[in-house]
């Protein structure tokens, strides 16, 4: 079993969060340079891009079973 840590350790991390976790991106953003800004963005967008794509490749998918099926049950099977 994990060990815990004790509740004043938790409280003093929860208030940390809470007073600088709204910080993040733009304070991150302020210390970058423009090339590991533009390494961040272009690493967001990838991911956002690959994202989208299997969502995409997922529907097709879906559409095509649902297209076969259909084939199969009026025996235009190919």
């Amino acid at each position: 079993m994990a060990n815990r840590m004790p509740p004043e350790v938790l409280e003093y991390l929860r208030s940390l969060g809470k007073k600088y976790g709204k910080l993040g991106g733009k304070t991150a953003a302020k210390n970058m340079t423009a090339a590991e800004r533009r390494a961040r963005a272009r690493k967001a967008s990838m991911a956002a891009a690959k994202k989208r794509t299997a969502e995409r490749l997922a529907r097709e998918g879906r559409r095509r079973d649902k297209q076969d099926a259909k084939r199969k049950r009026s025996g235009r099977a190919t």
